[in-house]
């Protein structure tokens, strides 16, 4: 098997190892992949089996001890951006009928909700301004 042979043989599993990855969404394989065309590079240049060999396992293990350990990191966290009622959770709130710790309606973001103090024995009054601290189903609970 000459060179030329050698490397598109690293270039067909390179593509190989890219339909798993399209497929599965597993990261893994695609690191497998850049590892096999890192080892396509080698066998270009001419190098022995033996090298091909191990520059795809040091490419490919050393991709996922980097990238994974990163990839996962990012996976946890939360976004940055809130959303729906998370984005609501910390707003100011004009009351619009009294609120207490059985019910009462504010306005919050343009629009009328229902709403109940946090501390059942305060109660707010028209016009006052509260924070919304909770959403329960479609009612804010609010301090």
């Amino acid at each position: 098997m000459n060179s030329i042979d050698a490397w598109v043989w690293w270039l067909v599993g390179a593509a190989a190892l890219g339909i798993p990855l399209v497929v599965t969404a597993m990261p893994e394989f695609g690191m497998f992949a850049v590892g096999a065309l890192a080892a396509a590079a080698t066998a270009g240049l001419g190098a022995d089996v033996v090298i091909q060999v191990l520059v795809f396992v040091v490419v490919s293990v050393a991709l996922i001890a980097v990238v994974r350990p990163i990839a996962a990191r990012h996976a946890a966290q939360r976004p940055q951006l809130a959303t729906g009622i998370d984005a609501l959770k910390g707003k100011q709130a004009v009351v619009l009928e009294r609120v207490d710790g059985s019910g009462g309606r504010i306005k919050l973001a343009g629009e009328v909700w229902s709403a109940r103090s946090l501390d059942t024995g305060r109660a707010y009054e028209a016009g006052e301004e509260v924070d919304v601290v909770e959403i329960e189903g479609a009612t804010a609970i609010v301090i």
